[in-house]
């Protein structure tokens, strides 16, 4: 099949343009060339264009067509009317890449199935990922144009660490310093590394069964903040110095932070993967956090640049840690 990935050298799609060509899809990679951490593929065919403009992608496109176009950049309607412009009569299948966090937020319940309610009162990001999601339902619905949504939660690879502030955390730990926590640190967390996420993805392009169809995939690994913050630790070799902090004190310092607490991590999150493993039933996640964290480690280590530490968000972690005391002085 021909395969085009809108990005293709991110977090999670690096992964599944790794796992496509390995499965032998003709695969085309359109973005601006600038790969980072995270390089494509030797076997992947390279269109250079920027999807923001839309008339480079067409001159790079020229008379291509596609059994599956997947966009995982796509945040706004916006960016889904222009690919609904570039691909109606184009593609097979589009898969839009949604978010986990467009679900209801605190969920009513749990385990969250792909039917639960999309409704997050908080976080402008998740209102747009929902917004994008009921355009693409309604073109479905006027048009039948030929899309799927899936839904990722908290996913990693060795060149990101799942936990706000990445390495300058870890040098904290390092340090003796005391970090920060969310809430009581016991709300229940699904963290997925991006391999394991590919194994589902990829067996949805060209599944005419997804078409129409909304899947979620993650792990099925339950895991609280603490233990995320403590096997961090294990892996550095250090017993981490949590401080538990109010989400609402840490979005008083900081809204940016604080709306990816009260819009999406504050709450539990399990998920039930039922759906997407009847759609593909090779799929299974088989890295627990336990040995991912060690390849996070293990990449930042292999080069001393990768460890950089951001002094700001360091100065504001003791901030609001002595705030919370202050506030708080017996915990």
């Amino acid at each position: 099949m021909k395969i085009l990935f809108i990005g293709g050298t991110g977090i999670i799609s690096s992964a599944c343009s790794q796992l496509a060509v390995e499965r032998g899809f003709e695969l085309y990679l359109l973005n601006r060339g600038q790969s980072g951490a995270r390089p494509a593929p030797t076997e992947a065919r390279m269109l250079h264009g920027d999807i923001r403009d839309p008339q480079s992608v067409r001159a790079a496109l020229g008379d291509l067509s596609f059994d599956a176009v997947v966009d995982f950049i796509a945040f706004t309607p916006q960016h889904v009317e222009t690919d609904l412009d570039l691909f109606r009569g184009r593609t097979g299948q589009y898969i839009f890449i949604s978010s986990a966090s467009a679900y209801q937020t605190p969920p009513s319940s749990l385990p969250v199935t792909e039917s639960t309610l999309l409704d997050n009162p908080v976080w402008q990001y998740s209102r747009n990922k929902i917004a994008c999601e009921e355009r693409l339902v309604r073109a479905y619905r006027e048009e039948k144009f030929p899309m799927t949504i899936v839904r990722p939660s908290h996913t990693y690879d060795p060149a990101y660490l799942p936990i706000h502030g990445g390495w300058t955390v870890v040098n904290r730990m390092l340090r003796g310093q005391e970090i920060i926590v969310h809430g009581d640190g016991t709300s229940i967390w699904t963290l997925t590394h991006h391999r394991d996420f590919a194994r589902g993805f990829v067996g949805l392009l060209g599944n005419s069964h997804a078409i129409g169809e909304a899947f979620h995939i993650t792990s099925d690994e339950w895991l609280t903040w603490d233990e995320i913050h403590r096997l961090v630790g294990r892996a550095v070799g250090v017993e981490p110095r949590i401080v538990h902090v109010p989400s609402e004190l840490i979005a008083a310092y900081d809204p940016e932070w604080g709306d990816g607490l009260l819009g999406d991590k504050t709450h539990s999150m399990i998920f039930d993967n039922s759906k997407i493993k009847r759609f593909v039933p090779d799929f299974a996640c088989t890295i627990p956090f336990s040995r991912g964290v060690e390849e996070i480690v293990a990449w930042h280590r292999a080069d001393p640049a990768r460890m950089g530490v951001d002094a700001a968000l360091d100065a504001l972690s003791d901030q609001i840690i002595a705030a919370y005391e202050r506030a708080w002085p017996n915990p």
